[in-house]
């Protein structure tokens, strides 16, 4: 038995052209008959860093009953000169969750995945309280299992008010260790109430996790880091998979 859940990410390697860049975590989302993949925008563009992908590359189980077989699906960013991913905004500016869509028919037959759905998001009848335990599923530094090809969970608390957006911004705090290549890997917490839409996935994806955060004038020397993060809110992927 696999736990279903580790089935829903994707490890993700940018490229420009043949050219390596980074490693990040991603995950999949479906919407009626479309899949998606999820993931933080900067991983796909961050001009900051000068970070300038062309395409992507993810790694996908070919063989449900061997799930050493993998083989990479490249996904390219640009078509025409524009953009083929999604990112959003809202009042406060930029979102850093991205989508690009996956043509169901150009994966592998045997494909074994896991797609969280609309379903997988919180409801209002479902409360999410501060400090409830979560899990970050990704590929921090790119660290996974070689042989299956399977991610990673960090545990995490939820560090702050999940009814009130942290500083008005579209994110959430979350209290977890992380590293790079966690950028765009879910951030999800457990429910045991049955929820036959949810299928074999006792989850509720709350958000994708981006960065951590620290404070601007902490003392390198005296202070340690706050070890703080923020996710932004899972609902915005309603926004970037409508038609």
């Amino acid at each position: 038995m696999i736990d279903t859940i580790l089935l829903t990410a994707a490890r993700i390697c940018t490229f420009e052209e043949r050219r390596a860049l980074t490693n990040a975590s991603g995950f999949f989302f479906a919407r009626g008959e479309r899949l998606f993949l999820v993931t933080s925008r900067h991983v796909l563009r961050d001009k900051p860093s000068l970070h300038f992908p062309n395409r992507i590359e993810i790694e996908l189980h070919t063989d449900p009953e061997n799930l050493a077989e993998s083989t990479g699906f490249s996904i390219p960013l640009y078509g025409d000169g524009t953009s083929l991913w999604r990112q959003g905004q809202d009042k406060s500016g930029d979102i850093d969750v991205a989508v690009i869509e996956i043509e169901r028919a150009a994966l592998p037959p045997r494909t074994a995945y896991r797609a969280f759905t609309p379903a997988h998001l919180p409801g209002r009848l479902e409360p999410v309280e501060v400090g409830s335990s979560l899990l970050v599923v990704g590929f921090p530094l790119g660290f996974h299992d070689t042989l299956h090809h399977m991610p990673v969970v960090r545990q995490a608390v939820l560090a702050s008010s999940f009814g009130l957006r942290f500083k008005g911004e579209g994110y959430f705090l979350t209290d977890a260790r992380t590293h790079r290549g966690t950028s765009g890997a879910p951030v999800v917490m457990r429910v045991y109430s049955q929820d036959q839409a949810r299928g074999d996935l006792p989850w509720l994806l709350l958000g994708v996790h981006s960065a951590r955060l620290d404070v601007g004038s902490r003392d390198l020397k005296l202070d340690e880091a706050l070890g703080l993060n923020c996710a932004w809110y899972g609902d915005i992927l309603m926004t970037l998979t409508e038609y």
